[in-house]
């Protein structure tokens, strides 16, 4: 027997996950009102679908509205710049929120405590690693142009910040635990 994915357990699935999800958001993208922003877009996907779900319990459903969720964070990150810089030419302004649901978002999110744990991570690279890093994450330059920033090649371009990469997950998905 299908379990239905009615408004009511759509209802639900929000009140028990709405906060833990923002929480999530908040931590990967590091800005609270794009992580409140996404929460909302989750769940209006998950209505607008709901006719295609195709599980049997509410656990089923749960995994279901999460996997929207980080294919909602994905597609923001993919369409974030493109959509800042759009919004910019058209100077539109987005509705923001105010200083206080800010500070409360964040501090829900510990963003305090990863913002100190990722700077001391950072610090704890090998300035080669961290130098390719900034290169790749910060400015947004393909290998090629790291490897050539950096004389050396393309393979160790790679390799730098994929060892960058792990080690840095490595605090702070330590970080998160705690927090």
């Amino acid at each position: 027997m299908a379990f239905e994915l009615d408004q009511a357990s759509l209802s639900s699935l929000y009140r028990e996950h709405a906060e833990a999800m923002l929480v999530y958001f908040t931590r990967r993208c590091y800005d609270a009102q794009l992580a409140v922003d996404l929460v909302g877009e989750t769940f209006a996907r998950a209505y607008s679908r709901r006719g295609s779900f195709r599980g049997a319990s509410s656990a089923d459903a749960e995994a279901w509205v999460w996997t929207i969720a980080r294919n909602a964070l994905t597609d923001a990150l993919r369409r974030g710049r493109a959509e800042r810089s759009a919004l910019g030419r058209l100077g539109v302004e987005p509705p923001q929120l105010d200083d206080d649901e800010l500070v409360r978002v964040e501090q829900l999110a510990g963003l305090v405590e990863l913002r100190a744990a990722l700077a001391q991570a950072l610090a704890g690279l090998v300035p080669e690693q961290r130098e390719a890093l900034r290169l790749k994450v910060i400015l947004e330059l393909d290998y090629s142009a790291v490897a050539v920033r950096l004389g050396v090649s393309e393979a160790v371009a790679r390799a730098r910040v994929s060892r960058a990469l792990r080690a840095l997950r490595v605090t702070l998905d330590s970080a998160e635990g705690v927090a």
